[in-house]
């Protein structure tokens, strides 16, 4: 703390952030399956910290959503039905929309530039042919989008629907696009921003998202239809 009474930024997470960062990335993974059971006593073992910051950590990833709490049972890793996945898909819709407005009324050329750099990864994974490595770089190109936002409030919303969106991965990759499709998706949208072409991403990313639901053998009727450029 300064002399004037304001706090300083602290340099390294707490361990309670790094605990709740841990759960996510499992969760994602499936290294903790869709409904399974946290207990307390076999995670504190296995982070090495006492209960209190693992409960912390918990209560984070309860209020994001991804885990559930039952009374006198305990906490659950979260499952998703086919109308959690819908909604997922429309709140993205939402955040990357408004985030893609965002960045055409900002700088295009910096916004381009990282999309640009995000897209290479995205093609390195999708000449691999590894699914998981694709929805890495699928995933990395996203949060790339909303950051270049420059609002932290659509980041961290995002942040936890695409952990949500992971949870789909099995289904996912059983009806992923083929690698060129995958690369040609993303190419258009940076396309898009490089031209000043507002409307023309705007209908892009709504589609990006309807294809998605589509590939999941959903009904569409809940992703929000294109509005007029």
């Amino acid at each position: 703390m300064n002399g004037q009474g304001e706090l300083e930024p602290v340099a390294r997470q707490s361990t309670a952030e790094i605990i709740a960062e841990q759960l996510r990335s499992a969760i994602m993974y499936g290294s903790l399956e869709a409904g399974a059971q946290l207990g307390e006593a076999d995670l504190a073992a296995r982070f090495g910290v006492s209960r209190g910051p693992l409960r912390e950590a918990m209560q984070r990833l309860v209020q994001e959503g991804l885990l559930r709490a039952e009374p006198h049972r305990g906490l659950f890793v979260i499952s998703l039905e086919a109308e959690d996945v819908r909604d997922v898909y429309n709140a993205r819709l939402a955040i990357e929309r408004m985030a893609c407005q965002l960045i055409m009324e900002g700088d295009r050329s910096a916004a381009v530039a990282e999309l640009t750099a995000a897209m290479e990864g995205l093609k390195v994974a999708a000449k691999s042919r590894d699914r998981i490595a694709m929805s890495d770089a699928d995933q990395e190109f996203h949060e790339t989008l909303v950051r270049l936002s420059g609002n932290s409030r659509l980041e961290r919303m995002a942040h936890t629907l695409l952990v949500e969106t992971r949870l789909c991965l099995d289904a996912l990759q059983k009806r992923y696009p083929a690698p060129h499709d995958l690369v040609a998706e993303h190419r258009i949208l940076v396309e898009a921003i490089a031209a000043g072409d507002t409307g023309g991403l705007l209908l892009l990313i709504e589609k990006h998202m309807a294809d998605a639901v589509l590939r999941l053998n959903l009904p569409q009727s809940t992703v929000p239809e294109s509005e007029p450029a």
